[in-house]
């Protein structure tokens, strides 16, 4: 990347202080732009992060994920980005993956590069998420027009212009294929790259669980209806 380009990373975070710490000292370790949006955490997710060198900003109360992703990517923008990477704050990324996004993006010129653990490798992935998450390419195919590998991935790559286009309005979990629905509604371009998803105990715990997954299909479902 040159000099004049600005990446930024964007970790949406909740009660992640036993994690958040050790995540942004490895992203910061190669890449310095870091922005923590600590969700209304009950825990000092905000002082860890903000310890290990993120600028940390803090919602008033608990909005969601998507939220945050719009909070922390305004932020990257006004700062100047040119790149944004999404990474997600429980350990499952990892910091290598950035740099395969960067690649792509700069072999395929596209506007929004989504990580893919189908194309890469997801590492003790539970049975139910992998029925969940080819349920979810299904569904985001049927409804955007835009085929994916993995429509729920974490990691992705916006550039500045595709930042500026697409604004995120579901607040939590159902965002991940609504950026996918505003892909393929303003024709950006886009591609996926490989990627490693890490599931250990901590992520399991976290977001993993079946309720969240059979959430997410609810989210969409209803976000579905009111299109």
């Amino acid at each position: 990347m040159s000099s004049e380009q600005q990446i930024w990373i964007v970790i949406p975070g909740f009660n992640e202080a036993e994690v958040i710490h050790d995540v942004v000292a490895r992203v910061r370790a190669l890449y310095p732009r870091i922005v923590v949006v600590d969700d209304c955490s009950q825990d000092v997710t905000g002082e860890r992060a903000r310890s290990a060198g993120a600028t940390v900003l803090r919602h008033p109360m608990n909005l969601g994920q998507g939220a945050a992703l719009q909070t922390g990517i305004r932020y990257a923008l006004e700062q100047g980005a040119t790149h944004i990477i999404t990474f997600d704050a429980d350990g499952q990324h990892r910091v290598e993956d950035i740099d395969v996004l960067l690649r792509t993006q700069q072999e395929t010129q596209a506007d929004i590069v989504f990580g893919s653990r189908f194309l890469g490798s997801a590492t003790d992935i539970p049975p139910f998420r992998r029925m969940v998450l080819k349920t979810a390419v299904e569904f985001t195919a049927l409804t955007s027009g835009v085929r994916l590998t993995d429509a729920h991935n974490g990691l992705r790559l916006l550039t500045r212009r595709a930042a500026e286009a697409i604004r995120i309005r579901q607040n939590r979990m159902a965002h991940a294929s609504e950026i996918i629905g505003k892909v393929g509604a303003l024709r950006l371009r886009f591609a996926e790259a490989p990627v490693t998803i890490v599931y250990t105990k901590y992520s399991l715990s976290k977001g993993q669980k079946l309720s969240n997954a059979i959430n997410i299909l609810a989210e969409l479902f209803v976000a579905r209806l009111h299109r």
